[in-house]
């Protein structure tokens, strides 16, 4: 790999015109990577030289006649008693050119599921990686496995953006050669697993060089700051050019209203994919029933159209019974059907329910994953019986190999085949983000035990 910045960099070093902070959404990024590699503490350096903390907070994290930036996120006291992140923590700071939300991420492997909750709502990923615990003057050196778990995941989430940030450098007898080492070794495993990183920065979280202001010529490194690249970097798209899917989380009763020519119920959700409008002929989920949209409210019950991503308010044109946890789709799509066709139906569902699916798990559980094992699912709003038919693969964090494994342990990654008690109108989930991705839940502890991104239906 080479020096040199990409696009983003490139936007970093001649930004726009200053004062855009409301042109641009709000960036929610994490910091993810191994212990001690120092998020906290580059996250408390974001927000002191950004100006974003108040004097009377910075002198409550003083220790010994310094400040501690860790402290400014670690707010747990198990977290201030061992030194460590256990629970994503959230801090909120703008600049002129944008307004930010940073998720810090534990790095201990026992939390990985905390991290996963973090990434999945994520614009952005910073991974931080520690240059005094690598073997910095090999060329061929090996990163450490939570580095590799984390970007991996970050990867599977679907997450727009990820920059690798190489911190503790000033810490290194040659700098210079231990960023260009290991620039070289992320960028082999970033091309190996197939994740398209943003940038790779030389970073000192401690004394704050190339974190807000950039250190030009540290490192051998010319480019932006992490917070120059963190200005221009996108917000994950919304999956807006799809048909139409949105699950119901609340159905909101109008029942004494004289009001006939319409529904006397409004269903209130997240508009997964496509968008909605009054006029859309729709579908609900499971029962097949087929209305049209009569009206849509806004979060604010103003009457407008809402894309991906928003929050809606549906109206059908004549009761129809919905509950929370259905779907309501775009209504099915009539095929050309041929005279002397006797197999192919008159239309086909925007989106189809599935029982059999092969999916990518990222397993949470203390419990070992095992063919057999019954859970609940959820998916959306809606809860089902989903067994787990078979381990397929397990993934090999080191190599990225897929190995045959009858099991998954705590925090391993792998692929399943999965028999649901019913259908679900699940889709891969590089084609739909939320249709994509179930939770496995343990029936009998109650506890989240796997994130699920469905692949295809199972083979």
């Amino acid at each position: 790999m080479t020096t040199t910045t990409n696009s983003i960099a490139e936007q970093a070093i001649n930004p726009p015109a200053s004062g855009q902070n409301d042109a641009i959404s709000a960036l929610k990024f994490i910091t993810c990577g191994s212990v001690d590699d120092g998020k906290s503490t580059l996250i408390g350096r974001l927000l002191v030289d950004s100006k974003a903390v108040l004097q009377d907070h910075l002198a409550g994290v003083q220790r010994q006649g310094e400040t501690d930036l860790a402290l400014l996120t670690d707010g747990l006291s198990a977290e201030r008693e061992q030194g460590i992140t256990i629970d994503v923590a959230y801090r909120y700071f703008a600049t002129e050119e944008r307004k930010f939300i940073i998720g810090d991420a534990p790095g201990h492997e026992q939390y990985t599921r905390n991290m996963v909750t973090a990434a999945s709502s994520a614009d952005a990923a910073v991974v931080l990686v520690d240059a005094t615990k690598l073997d910095w003057k090999n060329p061929g050196l090996e990163l450490l496995v939570q580095t590799r778990r984390h970007s991996l995941l970050v990867h599977l989430l679907r997450v727009h953006s990820l920059v690798f940030a190489v911190n503790k450098l000033d810490a290194v007898e040659d700098p210079a050669l231990a960023f260009r080492h290991i620039r070289d070794a992320l960028g082999a495993f970033a091309q190996a697993a197939g994740i398209a990183a943003r940038a790779t920065v030389p970073v000192s979280a401690l004394k704050g060089w190339n974190v807000v202001d950039a250190h030009p010529g540290w490192c051998g490194y010319e480019g932006p700051s992490l917070l120059q690249i963190l200005e221009r970097l996108p917000n994950t798209p919304t999956d807006v050019a799809l048909p139409l899917a949105f699950p119901v989380q609340w159905v909101e009763k109008f029942s004494s209203s004289a009001d006939t020519s319409q529904g006397r119920r409004v269903f209130w959700g997240r508009v997964a994919a496509g968008a909605v409008a009054p006029g859309t002929a729709v579908q609900v989920f499971p029962s097949g029933q087929q209305a049209t949209v009569a009206q849509v409210l806004d979060h604010a019950r103003r009457p407008v159209g809402v894309p991906a991503g928003q929050s809606a308010g549906i109206v059908l044109d004549r009761e129809v019974d919905v509950s929370r946890g259905d779907w309501i789709l775009a209504a099915p799509q009539a095929a050309a059907v041929a005279a002397d066709d006797f197999d192919t139906p008159a239309s086909t569902p925007s989106w189809p329910g599935r029982r059999e699916l092969r999916a990518t798990v990222a397993w949470m559980d203390d419990e070992p994953l095992v063919a057999g094992r019954v859970y609940w699912a959820l998916h959306g709003h809606r809860w089902v019986k989903a067994k787990v038919q078979r381990v397929v693969h397990k993934l090999n964090i080191h190599t990225l190999a897929e190995e045959d494994a009858a099991q998954l342990d705590p925090n391993a990654i792998g692929h399943v085949d999965l028999l649901l008690q019913e259908p679900l109108p699940a889709a891969p989930f590089t084609q739909a983000r939320v249709l994509g991705s179930l939770i496995l839940v343990d029936t009998a502890s109650h506890k989240t035990a796997g994130a699920v991104l469905v692949n295809a239906p199972a083979a």
